[in-house]
């Protein structure tokens, strides 16, 4: 191997080298569930080894994994945090979950055996966080208690965890448990931290949401309206926040424009920051808000604007998002096969990413389907809208959902299945909790 340049030395080829340097057999290197004719289909270029694979082949060879996968002579530690950092900015990006709950999986076995605590909790974290985005808010619970138990996170330092535990007990049906934890979130702020305003509007905006999943609107609007005092002075996006959850509350107390008001002024302080994502991001929320009460040609100039501002920096959820309500907007404007595309579109980069999105995609092309005549196609799709619904606990959606399937197979005579689905309907509606006095 002297003057080869190991830069440029393939997988295959090192496990050789390494194994010949070693004095092993394929055999005398094989272990179960990684035979020889295993080792000898990655030597000869024909088969990528597993990351279970790596790690066994790695410890018999006497190298780290990471050394066999790329033939890095960094050392094993700086490889994980470089490793951590990129999955980590991955999970930012929310780009492809179910990759990075993979990563983040080996590399908490990994920093596990290495001893190593802060790998150790940034990858748990990274695992509980992905699991959320999955949909799998049982392991994202058991994955995030861990270190709040522990006491290695704090509300200060991972706010975004807490959000994520929060919303992930929400999603299991048990809201008073996300009320619980947010309500000792924001009282820990306000005793360690109460100059942070900002910290105080961020758990207000997630405790507000909480208590609305609990149908307390009265409570969620004090708890707002207390943080905006607060806020006054505060960066924009305090406020921005808390416009937000005003105009969430407004759509679950069934006042629409009322929502787009707030929505509005969220808008005007995002028009003065750069941040385009979110300005695109509001106005993708104004053509929801439209297009649900039945308004595409309002809708309409949002969402163009939202995709110009989205330009090439979107990610897949926002995309998604964007196209399925493009597609709720052609298809009420009567272009069905342009919105059946666009739904189709939103499907195929939504996979694996936020339920409720995909959700409203399947919805969306379901719509399309049924205004375009394919109604065997549409009741696949509300079905499946409706079944992810279910799965997050979103009664009010799955209803709503499941009236719009009803009034598709009725539109195409198909009475009987169009009351099965309303009884369905009804069933659904019925779990949603009634909506507490205002206090």
């Amino acid at each position: 191997m002297e003057g080869r340049d190991k830069t440029r030395e393939l997988l295959g080829e090192r496990l050789k080298r390494l194994r010949l340097e070693r004095g092993f057999s394929q055999r005398e290197l094989s272990s179960p569930g990684v035979s020889y004719a295993y080792i000898s289909r990655i030597e000869a270029g024909a088969r990528q080894p597993s990351v279970k694979a790596l790690r066994k082949l790695a410890q018999k060879l006497g190298v780290s994994a990471d050394y066999l996968e790329t033939g890095s002579e960094v050392r094993a530690d700086e490889l994980r945090e470089l490793r951590l950092s990129e999955a980590e900015l991955r999970l930012r990006l929310e780009q492809d979950a179910d990759a990075s709950a993979e990563e983040f999986g080996a590399l908490l076995e990994e920093a596990g055996e290495a001893g190593d605590s802060e790998g150790v909790l940034r990858a748990r974290l990274g695992v509980g966080e992905t699991a959320a985005r999955r949909g799998d808010y049982d392991e994202a619970v058991v994955q995030l208690e861990i270190p709040l138990s522990e006491g290695a996170i704090s509300p200060l330092t991972h706010a975004d965890v807490f959000a994520t535990l929060a919303r992930s007990y929400s999603a299991l049906g048990r809201p008073e448990r996300a009320v619980e934890l947010l309500e000792r979130c924001l009282a820990e702020v306000r005793e360690k931290a109460p100059e942070d305003a900002a910290a105080e509007v961020r758990f207000a905006t997630y405790l507000s949401y909480a208590l609305a999943d609990l149908r307390d609107l009265g409570a969620a609007r004090d708890v707002v309206q207390q943080a905006l005092s607060r806020a006054e002075g505060a960066d924009p996006y305090s406020r921005i926040r808390l416009y937000w959850s005003l105009a969430r509350l407004a759509l679950m107390e069934g006042k629409p424009r009322t929502a787009l008001r707030q929505i509005h002024r969220a808008i005007g302080l995002l028009e003065a920051t750069e941040d385009t994502r979110q300005l695109a991001r509001a106005h993708i929320s104004c053509g929801e808000i439209l297009l649900d009460d039945g308004d595409h040609d309002a809708a309409g100039p949002h969402l163009a604007r939202a995709e110009r501002l989205l330009e090439d920096r979107a990610d897949a959820a926002d995309l998604g998002w964007l196209w399925s309500e493009q597609a709720r907007q052609r298809t009420l404007a009567g272009e069905h096969e342009e919105a059946a595309a666009l739904a189709t579109r939103a499907l195929e980069v939504l996979k694996g990413s936020d339920p409720l999105k995909l959700a409203r995609a399947h919805a969306a092309l379901a719509e399309a389907k049924g205004a375009g005549g394919s109604v065997d196609a549409a009741h696949s799709e509300f079905e499946q809208a409706v079944k992810l619904f279910v799965r997050e606990n979103r009664w009010q959606e799955a209803a709503t959902t499941s009236r719009a399937w009803a009034q598709t197979l009725r539109a195409a005579d198909r009475a009987q299945d169009a009351l099965d689905v309303l009884d369905r309907a009804a069933e659904y509606a019925a779990r949603v909790p009634l909506v507490a006095a205002p206090r």
